[in-house]
């Protein structure tokens, strides 16, 4: 499927982002983890345009988003992904975090719950009983050992793309936003994910953000690890799809 390329422009921020045609009543909006673009979505995307478009961001100073002249907190980039919803998205919203991610779409939820309807986090972060960077760094070694070449090399890719400087900065701010904090204040239904081999977010950690969600639904993806979105679309895909489905047609669910 052809999808367009384009870019959103928001004070001292600049946004290069994909768009996928779908059905206009639902959007579907990916953002990526640290040191990855949005071209580890492309698969990802679509499957999801069975129920809905799909817009795909590259953070600043990710992908190929210029880096601003400022850092941009956690909490700023929640702020720039809501007014990109706000300008972009069409029908109900679906909000996806991936890694990084998660930190920066629970803070939509949590900050503006009026411009979602629904929340997915893959593999949350930062695990708050091994939060230092050495820790994360460490883990993500371990992740990445026995990955496909298809993983490895869009992963390659796509840190290349990203300065030393930038990534340390990102990776402190990361550190310093505690996402165990914002999910009790998040009232969106979401689904939480993690992949059965994930390394960086262990299943104590995920069941944990789980918990702490006043509407959550916790899955595990067979077969994967950190990178799940990467490897290939399915079943993530799927178990978003099925996840909006039945949470979106039960009587009650924020719409």
């Amino acid at each position: 499927m052809t999808h367009g390329d384009h870019t959103f422009q928001h004070g001292d921020y600049t946004m290069r982002f994909s768009s996928f045609p779908g059905p206009t009543s639902r959007t579907f909006v990916l953002i990526h983890g640290i040191g990855m673009g949005r071209i580890v979505f492309d698969e990802v995307a679509e499957v999801l345009t069975l129920q809905g478009g799909v817009l795909v961001p590259d953070l600043p100073g990710f992908g190929d988003s210029p880096e601003p002249g400022t850092m941009a907190t956690i909490q700023d980039n929640a702020e720039l992904i809501e007014r990109f919803i706000g300008s972009q998205a069409t029908g109900h919203v679906t909000l996806v975090g991936h890694s990084m991610g998660t930190q920066i779409v629970a803070e939509v939820a949590r900050q503006f719950p009026e411009s979602i309807d629904s929340l997915v986090l893959i593999a949350p972060t930062i695990n708050r009983h091994e939060r230092s960077a050495t820790k994360q760094a460490a883990r993500m070694v371990q992740d990445l050992y026995g990955e496909s070449p298809k993983v490895l090399a869009e992963g390659v890719v796509e840190y290349v793309k990203t300065s030393p400087l930038w990534f340390a900065n990102k990776l402190r701010l990361m550190l310093d936003h505690r996402l165990e904090d914002v999910c009790p204040q998040v009232r969106t239904p979401t689904l939480v994910m993690r992949g059965e081999t994930d390394r960086v977010c262990p299943r104590d950690w995920v069941r944990e953000v789980a918990d702490a969600l006043p509407d959550s639904e916790y899955e595990e993806i067979p077969g994967r690890g950190h990178e799940a979105v990467i490897k290939s679309p399915e079943p993530v895909a799927s178990m978003v799809l099925d996840f909006v489905a039945r949470r979106t047609a039960t009587p009650g669910a924020n719409q």
